[in-house]
């Protein structure tokens, strides 16, 4: 009996056996996912306690890791799923490498690898994806990828998924993505793809969402596209598109949400858009397109979301609109609607977000529009009057209201912070006056605040709390006085109080303001000197103290701000000489690219204050979101005296130049030479010497300069834009300066120093001038010549009767 019983215990082991193996994933699988973790896997930090998916990649069985999933009803328990999202952490990024390890599970129907800053090209060797034969699902989106899309993943028949958005992908879509014929989900916004929408993307039928916005695609909107008669979401918004929307649009009859927003598309709206019954978004803001807006739009009952601003389409007033749509979200900006503000907007009870800016509105904002539903309402740029209404404060929905450049007068209401949840608000260029409700300081949500142009007034400014996100704020062109405020918080990162009349010093608790990026007090009274703290205002990048009382030197200081490319202390009472040290302000050497903004926050414009500085011989407005393509150095109309630092040949960013208008003298470093991007350049009205340095002739972008009421002397360089500055006002009253430019001309110490670029300056009458006075020259120069050769022959003679005729050959 002992025998039967060891066979049995033999074959039970042996069956257990087998069954273990068969619970475990293939062994190429597992290598192959733990070669992907190798590589995607940061490096282990002593003191990290986050859990990672791939704390559980530790068993043998890779069916029973985090994100990973198998098909257990197969003997050999093969991986068909990868949910693989997000699982690198920021900030670290992989190398897109890491995706060639997963080619090597064939038997992969879904794989989602996207948000792990996956870096470099889509990897493609001979098969590629192509072996992944029976994938239906394929997210890659929101990596680091680029490069062009591998041609082998147009294989994937049985896809049925495609999301390759929120990438750097570039080149053309190729027409094979017809090969993809069961898709339904083709995904590809936020890149950089470029060329002409294929028109073989007609013969997917199956799908029912295709995004290719935020793209640069080009040419039309095929017309194959309404033959994807399942499509329920199309979206090619903010790309080149041109020509007009395909007339026949309405052939889409299932689609929920289209947007053609941010093209160049042209032309009227087609009548037959109206037959998207289902249609519940439709945004086409921002292309060029014309005409009366269909009445029929506001019939389609499912529509909620209608964005047709910043067109040139016209709303006829001839018509009484009874809309049956009841919007959420609703923009006619720019849409020519003058009179008061439509009352059958009264009717639309679930109205959240609204803009009627850009028209022609006239009269009061009416007490309905103040209803609690309402989440933002932009009226910006129209000619309301009247009092903004209390009763608009009393909405704790509301996050958004722009009512600046209109005519509305009257106080601000008291009851201002009941309305909490505020983030932006912006009520400037209007005729507001009296004193800011210190209830304001309530709304700590508060992103954005511009009251400037108003006639407000008060020395007494709230003191916001240390919570709260402010972080735009534009107080100027109004009246207010007394001491700087700072009290705005400390998340502050563009400050503007210009054009009051503050007094006093700068306030040291500046430097308690550790994000301001852009400081503007211009146009005010503030006194004493420039601190020697403002080099620890580290994020500035703009700095504006003009026209003011400031007195003393330049602090060395200053050069302390590396990120500052925006320098203006023009029009104070600035005494002592230029810091050398002011040739290492690094952002006016390498310009920054990049700008903090507001407005990057939300997915709709605001209309920010610009920045104001001279440029170019006047007092110019930098569009707010466009300073930082600016370099500009202006400390003109000081008392600054002592020689111009040749450091500042340093700041190859700068675009503008001015130092005019102090007592300056010694020469001009020959080191602005190197200023290749400087565009205007003004040193008027000092007392500076010597010439002017050859080395102007570099400067290729020149296009204003103003050198007159110096002391100057010599040649005009030529070359370049040098060659092209031909007023004579810009070089007046340097009475030493010669040049066609001044019309005066230079008397050269050899024929040799008339340069070629000089000759094509001055004209042909200038050439053949010099032509004649060569030709002379020469004349004479020979008749000397030989006449000094025949009396030195003839003395040679006399006094060395017995020198060698090969000798006195040699003098003749």
């Amino acid at each position: 009996m002992a025998y039967p019983l060891i066979l049995i215990a033999l074959l039970v082991s042996l069956s257990l056996l087998h069954h273990s193996r068969t619970l475990s994933c293939p062994s190429t699988h597992k290598q192959a996912l733990l070669h992907f973790k190798s590589i995607v896997a940061p490096p282990p930090q002593p003191t990290n306690d986050s859990i990672s998916i791939f704390d559980s990649w530790i068993t043998n069985n890779c069916c029973n890791w985090q994100g990973v999933t198998c098909n257990l009803a197969l003997p050999s328990k093969p991986v068909t799923h990868l949910s693989l999202s997000a699982v690198v952490p920021l900030p670290y990024t992989a190398p897109s490498t890491a995706i060639a390890s997963l080619f090597a599970i064939h038997t992969l129907r879904f794989l989602d690898i996207s948000e792990n800053s996956l870096e470099g090209e889509i990897p493609s060797p001979s098969q590629g994806f192509a072996s992944l034969v029976n994938l239906t699902y394929l997210d890659l989106s929101s990596n680091l990828l680029n490069g062009t899309i591998p041609s082998n993943l147009f294989q994937l028949r049985n896809l049925k998924q495609l999301n390759l958005g929120g990438n750097s992908l570039t080149g053309f879509l190729s027409s094979a993505i017809a090969n993809l014929f069961k898709l339904q989900v083709l995904s590809i916004e936020d890149n950089s793809l470029t060329g002409p929408i294929p028109a073989e993307i007609g013969n997917l039928i199956q799908l029912k969402l295709l995004s290719l916005s935020q793209n640069h695609f080009s040419g039309e909107i095929p017309e194959s596209i309404l033959r994807l008669a399942r499509l329920q979401a199309l979206d090619l918004g903010n790309n080149s598109l041109t020509s007009s929307i395909p007339d026949q649009i309405g052939a889409l009859s299932n689609l929920s949400f289209l947007s053609l927003k941010m093209n160049q598309l042209s032309g009227e709206i087609p009548v037959s858009i109206s037959d998207l019954k289902q249609l519940q978004s439709l945004e086409l803001n921002r292309n060029s397109l014309t005409g009366l807006i269909p009445s029929s739009l506001f019939h389609l009952k499912m529509l909620k979301k209608l964005n047709l601003g910043a067109n040139k389409l016209l709303l006829n007033h001839s018509l009484e609109i009874h809309p049956r749509s009841s919007f959420s979200f609703l923009s006619l900006r720019a849409c020519g609607l003058t009179g008061s503000i439509p009352g059958w907007l009264s009717d639309q009870k679930q109205l959240d977000f609204l803009d009627l800016s850009e028209n022609q509105l006239t009269g009061s904002i009416p007490l309905w529009l103040t209803g609690p539903q309402i989440g933002s309402l932009i009226m910006s740029d129209n000619n309301l009057t009247g009092q903004i209404p209390s009763n608009l404060f009393n909405s704790r929905n509301l996050s958004v209201l722009d009512l600046s450049r209109n005519g509305l007068s009257g106080h601000l209401p008291v009851n201002i912070g009941n309305a909490s949840a505020i983030m932006i608000l912006l009520l400037g260029s209007n005729n507001l006056s009296g004193y800011i409700p210190p209830s304001i300081t309530n709304i700590t949500r508060l992103l954005a605040l511009d009251l400037s142009e108003n006639q407000l007034s008060g020395d007494s400014f709230p003191q916001f709390r240390t919570d709260t996100y402010l972080a735009y704020v534009d107080l100027s062109e109004n009246s207010f006085y007394g001491e700087v405020p700072v009290g705005f918080g400390p998340q502050i990162r563009s400050l503007s109080l210009a054009s009051n009349k503050f007094t006093g010093p700068l306030p040291a608790k500046l430097i308690t303001m550790n994000f301001i990026e852009n400081l503007d007090l211009h146009d005010n009274y503030i006194t004493g000197a420039i601190p020697h703290w403002i080099g620890q205002m580290s994020a500035i990048y703009v700095l504006n103290l003009r026209d003011n009382r400031l007195e003393g030197a330049v602090p060395f200081a200053i050069s302390n701000l590396s990120k500052l490319h925006v320098l203006d202390l023009s029009g104070n009472n600035l005494t002592g000489t230029v810091p050398a040290e002011m040739g290492q302000l690094t952002g006016m050497v390498d310009t920054p690219i990049t700008y903090f903004s507001i407005s990057d926050l939300f997915t709709f414009s605001l209309d920010l204050s610009d920045i104001t500085t001279y440029w170019k011989g006047a007092l110019r407005d930098l569009g707010y979101q466009r300073v930082s393509t600016y370099a500009n150095l202006d400390l003109s109309r000081n008392q600054v005296s002592g020689r111009i630092p040749s450091e500042l040949g340093n700041l190859k960013g700068l675009k503008s130049l001015n130092m005019s208008y102090n007592m300056l003298e010694g020469e001009i470093p020959a080191t602005f030479g190197l200023l290749h991007k400087l565009e205007s350049l003004d040193l008027s009205h000092n007392k500076i010497n010597g010439s002017i340095p050859p080395s102007f002739g570099s400067l290729y972008q020149l296009t204003t300069l103003d050198l007159s009421y110096n002391r100057l002397t010599g040649r005009i360089p030529v070359g370049g834009q040098m060659s092209a500055m031909t007023d004579p006002s810009s070089y007046a009253n340097n009475s030493g300066l010669c040049g066609f430019q001044v019309q005066v001309r230079c008397e050269p110490d050899d024929p040799s120093e008339v340069s070629e670029g000089e000759l094509d300056a001055q004209g042909e009458e200038s050439i053949g001038d010099h032509w004649l006075n060569l030709k002379w020259g020469v004349v004479y120069g020979f008749l000397l010549g030989f006449s000094v050769a025949v009396v030195v022959s003839y003395f040679a003679g006399f006094l060395y009767p017995n020198a060698p005729k090969r000798y006195l050959r040699s003098l003749r």
